[in-house]
């Protein structure tokens, strides 16, 4: 079988790293699999290493000063559309919007829903979900959205995870005890998001509620490390120093973190923050989990489906600062659930269930 799985970039979002993943773990079980993406700013590679038996086609994607989001996002897609050719690959499987429409017929994975207002976006994010003949969703709450909005019926496939790396960064070993104590000589002991600074992270909530906790614990570090992104959040980001400067506060805001030192980072911290306010799984949540590391998260249905007890939640800015508090408390046996559930979903048992699709529906050319 040969598969072709297209994504939107070479960096570290929670998309592409689901697609490298999903990749590596379909070649094991003997599929050809080519991964297609844009190479945006020159980029000459993923932001990891990619197993040598995956295919990679890079499309170049050069920068354009000045240039607005609709007209990157319209750009995107021809010049994905433009490069590509799906009579080579028996399943074209599309991992975002902008891939879904370079593509059109395809099989698609919603990871989450967006709600744009520029009707450029919102008729991309239409067609996304429109124009794929089977779609697949990471978690049943995405699934029912799509049904209550579309009347499709996805089929759920939950995220693998890489809990062996993190769990080996949370390890007493000499070398993954001197990589904890790295960041920990950088930054303290301190409270860490990853994903960025944007509105869909509830970033500044975390702010204002590291405001109420460090009253508390004065001597931890607000960290913020990720935030990729196609999308211009330059007015969320005013706001959030805006906010900063009136609270005193100087988060560390470490941007891209190479892949083989976030491990130890997530491991190194004291708690994990996960205030969302839209997700369609929580990979970097379960990461966390699977470096035993306590996470507050927003009371969302998703997260309650795919965490169940062993995160705590929290439903506003005062109660996160109370959630991450007690989270300071170490709970051997929270951590204990967490880390099971994490090792539970294995990239292995996430590929089976998409070579099945694949053979029921896409092969077949039949919509679930």
């Amino acid at each position: 079988m040969r598969v072709a799985l297209l994504t939107y970039s070479t960096k570290p979002r929670g998309g592409v790293v689901h697609t490298l993943n999903l990749a590596e773990a379909l070649t094991d079980l003997g599929v050809e699999v080519t991964v297609w993406s844009l190479a945006r700013g020159g980029d000459q590679g993923f932001f990891r290493a990619v197993d040598d038996r995956v295919r990679l086609r890079l499309v170049p994607f050069p920068e354009v000063p000045g240039e607005q989001v609709e007209d990157r996002i319209v750009r995107s897609i021809e010049a994905l559309r433009d490069n590509f050719s799906a009579a080579e690959y028996d399943v074209v499987h599309a991992q975002d919007c902008i891939s879904a429409n370079a593509v059109g017929r395809c099989v698609r994975t919603i990871h989450h829903l967006d709600h744009f207002t520029t009707p450029v976006l919102a008729q991309c994010h239409e067609r996304a979900i429109v124009t794929p003949y089977a779609r697949i969703c990471v978690s049943r709450a995405v699934a029912d959205e799509v049904r209550a909005g579309w009347g499709f019926e996805p089929t759920v496939i939950a995220n693998g995870v890489r809990a062996d790396r993190f769990a080996a960064a949370a390890a007493s070993t000499p070398r993954a005890t001197a990589a904890r104590q790295r960041w920990r000589d950088r930054l303290g002991p301190y409270v860490l998001a990853v994903g960025g600074i944007e509105p869909r992270k509830g970033s500044i909530d975390l702010l204002e509620a590291y405001r109420l906790l460090r009253r508390r614990r004065p001597d931890l570090a607000l960290v913020f490390a990720g935030g990729e992104t196609l999308f211009d959040y330059r007015d969320y980001r005013a706001e959030f120093d805006r906010r900063r400067a009136e609270f005193g506060i100087e988060p560390v805001v470490l941007g891209s973190v190479a892949d083989d030192d976030l491990p130890a980072l997530v491991a190194a911290c004291d708690v994990f923050a996960f205030p969302s306010v839209q997700e369609g799984f929580g990979l970097a949540a379960m990461e966390a989990l699977a470096a035993r590391r306590p996470v507050v998260a927003r009371d969302l249905p998703v997260l309650r489906e795919v965490f169940g007890d062993t995160v705590g939640y929290a439903v506003d800015v005062a109660d996160l600062a109370d959630r991450l508090a007690e989270a300071l408390v170490a709970d051997s046996a929270r951590a204990a659930t967490g880390f099971a559930l994490a090792a539970a979903h294995t990239w292995d048992a996430a590929a089976r269930a998409h070579l099945d699709f694949y053979r029921t529906h896409a092969l077949s050319g039949a919509a679930p």
